[in-house]
């Protein structure tokens, strides 16, 4: 097998022409069959191949910075760069991220995660290597999904501005920008990516000089070109308005023509957009037929392409449902969502209720901005994000809504700890933000039942700006529905010792007291609905006096709720006499499963009990 033979990307280069579309053809059924081992994502990877192959044959990425947007699109990048003895790791506890990492490898030039941000990277790159006199190239992959959001575009306003040499790869896979009508485009884009055309071009622009944009001569004949472009091909302009040289589109599962055009381009030094079209899921049927599916997926069965394990209902299910029955009774209930309508159980909605769907696509402060339009108009949206995105709206959800204390829902989703995805997707940091934010009420359901109650109470119940923060996957022991006060006891204790936490986190503290009541130790189990806003009275009376408390979260912990409800009973004078806050302290969380990272990090029930022994232990 070539793949085999690849240990670095001066592999790939010693490569003769003729053995790439072999290696691209071993690149998928690698990335098939270990991303039905361990999960992943599929189809974006299975359309990058050919690209990635075309970028590591022209740059090196040990000197030339490549920034992913995102990151979905890495696989291919790290397996041909030393990394394919670690795929059976991939997303794992300690294992391989599935995103570019720098500390993995010295060919991951940026950590990505989080969408949009690619171009400015690179632009900054770019201008460090001007400033130090380094001699380098400068790339940012980014694909047409990203390219919704709005940071991208201030990305690429100034990278065109700037005249510096940088290179945006657009992955379009399924969203043209202007489409493109007729023969002209195709013939033009051939035409663009032969190598005669390019040394053509380059010679033509020797004549004028190291600037030739400040001879007259080759400013008139280039701007005869560009008019003439214009009026056959339209859809090239936005870029070029911008300042960029457009190439393409190119076929991106062609080889040679992606390495043409990609020399070019770093030929050109100037900022260049180089326009790609490639299929989602190429090479594996069941992900070119099904690629949102294919696009994030656990484990599943590569002849068959079903999922080994079959999805349960979910708070995001259940979430999904409530909505569309709450908008079955109330006319005014829309919901929002940021390219996120099947990951926020939305897609009911959209089927019974098109009119009051709306997708923004990936840009969550627009999102934001929106629902608070729509509340000052007197309808109840409701924006479903995951919890790590919605930190981009953190200057919409004080501007737009709280200062005008505008009734918007907002439907938080994966809170708390996510697994595999890592560090960038874990959502950690929404109860110390939202909780800061004054009119918010942040409520947190720790059962099905709870979320549907909670639900209702923030569009029907509460006003001003309400969040609902629920994880990712199903329910725990704990199933029933408490959710009528800020705050509840669901066990009772002796000798004033307290477990307190939020979320589907009660279900460690009611096992953690189980298993401390085997050694003949009482504790309270007190669970809090609502951790925004924190009723001092409430508080005061069901924590207050305590010989110990253990407050449990996983977010991490300047600013958390456990802090919170310490400064309140000590400017009272209820402090407990022991505290133990368990949560991540300034540590990002890994990639692993939840029940590993919690365990990792002294959250799970057994932690919980050998603290709470220790505690007692030495206070005797």
């Amino acid at each position: 097998m070539i793949l085999e033979s690849i240990h670095s990307p001066a592999d790939v280069k010693a490569l003769g022409k003729e053995e790439l579309p072999r290696l691209c053809q071993e690149l998928r059924e690698f990335l098939i069959d270990n991303v039905s081992q361990t999960g992943g994502h599929l189809a974006s990877n299975l359309g990058a191949v050919e690209l990635t192959v075309a970028i590591h044959r022209v740059f090196d990425t040990s000197q030339d910075r490549l920034v992913f947007d995102v990151g979905h699109q890495c696989y291919v990048h790290k397996a041909l760069t030393g990394r394919q003895e670690l795929f059976s790791t991939l997303r794992q506890f300690g294992g391989l991220s599935g995103f570019p990492k720098p500390y993995e490898s010295g060919h991951d030039a940026f950590i990505a995660g989080h969408a949009s941000n690619s171009v400015s990277v690179a632009l900054g790159m770019a201008r460090a290597r001007t400033l130090q006199n380094i001699e380098y190239s400068v790339l940012a992959l980014i694909g047409d999904g990203a390219l919704t959001g709005g940071l991208a575009y201030e990305g690429l306003n100034n990278a065109g501005a700037s005249r510096e040499p940088l290179i945006v790869i657009l992955n379009d896979n399924g969203m043209s920008i202007n489409p493109n009508v007729g023969a002209m485009p195709g013939h033009l884009s051939r035409l663009r990516s032969k190598p005669a055309y390019y040394h053509f071009k380059k010679w033509y622009r020797s004549l004028f000089g190291k600037d030739p944009a400040k001879h007259p001569l080759y400013r008139f004949s280039h701007q005869v070109k560009t008019s003439l472009k214009k009026a056959l091909w339209p859809g090239s302009t936005l870029f070029e308005d911008m300042g960029f040289t457009y190439l393409g589109p190119v076929d991106g599962h062609d080889i040679q023509r992606l390495c043409d055009t990609l020399t070019w381009a770093r030929e050109l030094r100037c900022p260049v957009v180089v326009h790609v079209n490639t299929v989602k899921g190429k090479g594996y049927s069941f992900a070119e037929r099904d690629p949102g599916r294919f696009h994030g997926i656990g484990p599943f069965d590569p002849v068959t392409g079903l999922a080994k394990k079959r999805d349960a209902e979910t708070f995001s299910s259940v979430f999904g449902k409530t909505l569309t029955d709450c908008a079955a009774g109330d006319p005014r209930v829309c919901a929002i969502t940021a390219a996120m309508a099947d990951g926020t159980g939305l897609t009911g909605f959209a089927k019974h209720f098109p009119d009051r769907f709306f997708d923004v696509a990936i840009a969550e402060g627009h999102g934001v901005s929106m629902a608070a339009g729509m509340a000052s108009q007197g309808l109840l949206p409701v924006f479903a994000v995951y919890s790590t995105f919605l930190q981009r709206s953190y200057d919409m959800l004080i501007h737009d809504v709280a200062l005008e204390r505008l009734h918007v829902v907002l439907a938080v989703d994966r809170a708390g700890l996510v697994g595999a995805d890592g560090e960038t997707h874990h959502g950690c940091f929404d109860p110390l933000f939202l909780c800061t934010i004054p009119g918010f009420t942040v409520l947190c359901p720790a059962s099905f039942a709870e979320l549907r109650s909670m639900l209702r109470q923030a569009l029907f119940e509460l006003n001003g700006p309400v969040a609902v923060r629920y994880p990712r996957g199903g329910e725990g022991t704990f199933r029933g529905d408490r959710s009528d006060r800020p705050m509840v006891s669901l066990r009772s204790g002796t000798g004033g010792l307290t477990l307190a936490g939020y979320g589907i986190l009660v279900n460690h503290l009611l096992e953690a007291a189980r298993l401390l009541e085997a050694d003949g130790i009482q504790t309270e189990v007190v669970k809090l609905n609502r951790i925004s806003p924190l009723d001092h009275e409430t508080v005061c009376q069901m924590l207050g006096d305590r010989e110990l408390l253990l407050v449990l979260e996983d977010s991490f912990g300047a600013g958390c709720v456990g802090q919170r409800l310490a400064a309140i009973l000590a400017e009272h004078g209820r402090a407990p006499k022991r505290l133990i806050l368990k949560n991540l302290g300034k540590t990002f969380a890994p990639e692993g499963s939840v029940a590993e990272l919690e365990h990792s990090f002294g959250l799970d029930a057994a932690a919980i009990a050998e603290a709470v022994r220790e505690a007692v232990t030495h206070g005797e």
